[in-house]
């Protein structure tokens, strides 16, 4: 107990429903945390520390709402929060106070969980790599000299070190995966719908999804159980009920390895790390199988999608940042014949990806092809000597994936000789999350990578 911000966060909800613990103690532990540790990290920019006191002083009079009850949360800088700054990571928005929750904060609110503030995030969450010009760079807590990831970086960082237990984050190319991985902490890119996020602008865009993170898998699942849901308001909303299943471990199950995704450079540090999960799922039972997969059609599909959707939703605001710039010019680029390239290439590819899956239970990959890079640095530039074309180019270890409309998660696989975090990525069959958590689950419980902490904040 005297570490009270490193407990998970299924603890912490159990100690606080029993008595055993009251929310104001806890929260206070994550304030004084907070306090010791985001000046060097800068993960959580928006703290509103006498708002939280004064619900878990309510969440302490009042009987268990839900399964968070009295537990904080941060939210990302990306979803409104009634009453509390929202910037987008813009300085357009630099003072914007919303005045209504988002859907998923509706939803951890209503399972009991407690706001302490907001997480950072690059303008608009456009790349990998969390800095902007209204709060800075996040950095990453296992080497403040390094990316912390994006684009919820803030929320791995903050969850790493013990800030909080639990996190929301969204993922278009990568953005709940890549900083999981950079952080050594866990995240789920679900199945679209799987967590509503309702849209007046581009309501059937299932690229970006809203999404947990936190630093065990059981906490994950804890987390998406509180958030997901059908809303009406979200044309494509799961009506299934989210249950885990509940068998446990990976015996038997049919494991596709691909290590480089079909020709993606990977640094020589990552691949080593990530060549070691094969292993780990043969000694629990599962049959592994490496594959030459051919992802490519997914490069213009993403593309296309991405560059439409940066049009629709900024192109009529000014001041923007130059990677928020890019990807609206690239937008104002698209034509009628290239929509029709991008769902012709997006509806082969789920096809044959439907038929992988008849084979395989789940695939395992790196999330990212890269470890942490240098905080200083924009993006990736090069990989193993292959110049990269853009700034989103490193990403395609995730952002391939994410037009497949599958489920992804990111769990710690291990750390380079530096010391740096790397993850592997579990992709399930679209719908199956509760599947990619179980072997998510099982490689965490055989591993233990999770449990090592940052080293100037063990």
């Amino acid at each position: 107990m005297s570490e009270l911000h490193y407990l998970t966060a299924t603890e912490m909800a159990h100690l606080v429903r029993t008595g055993q613990l009251s929310a104001v103690e806890l929260l206070q532990a994550h304030l004084d945390r907070i306090e010791q540790v985001n000046p060097e990290v800068n993960a959580i920019v928006t703290l509103v520390a006498e708002r939280a006191l004064e619900a878990a002083a309510r969440a302490d009079a009042a009987e268990p709402v839900g399964p968070l009850h009295g537990v904080p949360v941060a939210h990302k800088d990306l979803v409104d929060t009634a009453g509390i700054r929202t910037t987008y990571g813009s300085p357009l928005f630099a003072a914007n106070v919303p005045g209504q929750d988002d859907l998923i904060v509706r939803r951890l609110r209503a399972a009991g969980a407690i706001t302490i503030g907001k997480t950072n995030t690059p303008e608009f969450g456009t790349g990998s790599h969390t800095v902007n010009q209204v709060f800075g760079a996040t950095r990453n807590p296992y080497d403040l000299g390094r990316s912390a990831g994006g684009s919820s970086g803030g929320a791995a960082a903050a969850l790493a070190t013990g800030m909080v237990p639990l996190a929301d984050g969204s993922d278009m190319g990568g953005s709940l995966r890549n900083p999981a991985s950079f952080c050594n902490v866990v995240g789920l890119r679900p199945t679209p719908g799987r967590v509503p996020d309702p849209s007046d602008t581009a309501a059937w865009y299932t690229l970006a999804v809203p999404g947990p993170m936190a630093r065990t898998v059981d906490d994950l699942t804890l987390m998406l159980g509180a958030v997901a849901g059908f809303d009406a308001r979200s044309p494509f909303a799961i009506k299934e009920v989210f249950a885990p299943e509940p068998e446990q471990g990976v015996r038997g199950m049919r494991v596709a390895w691909s290590p480089d995704l079909g020709g993606l450079p990977v640094d020589p540090r990552t691949a080593a790390v990530t060549a070691t999960a094969p292993a780990v799922f043969e000694q629990l039972g599962a049959h592994v199988e490496e594959v030459a997969l051919d992802l490519s059609d997914a490069e213009d599909a993403f593309r296309i999608y991405r560059a439409w959707y940066y049009a629709l939703s900024f192109g009529d605001l000014t001041g923007l940042g130059p990677n928020t710039s890019w990807n609206v010019e690239q937008g104002r680029l698209v034509s009628g014949a290239d929509l029709a390239r991008a769902e012709r290439l997006r509806s082969g590819l789920y096809q044959r990806m439907a038929d992988f899956f008849d084979t395989y239970d789940v695939l395992i990959a790196p999330v990212s092809q890269v470890p942490p890079f240098p905080v200083d640095q924009p993006h990736v530039s090069e990989i193993n000597g292959e110049r990269l074309p853009d700034y989103l180019a490193w990403m395609r270890s995730a952002y391939w994936i994410s037009v497949l409309h599958a489920p992804a998660a990111s769990v710690p696989a291990g750390f380079t000789p530096e010391g740096l975090p790397v993850g592997v990525q579990i992709v399930g069959r679209p719908f199956a999350d509760a599947r990619v958590l179980r072997v998510a689950r099982a490689f965490e419980q055989a591993t233990g990578h999770g449990l090592r902490r940052p080293p100037l904040w063990g």
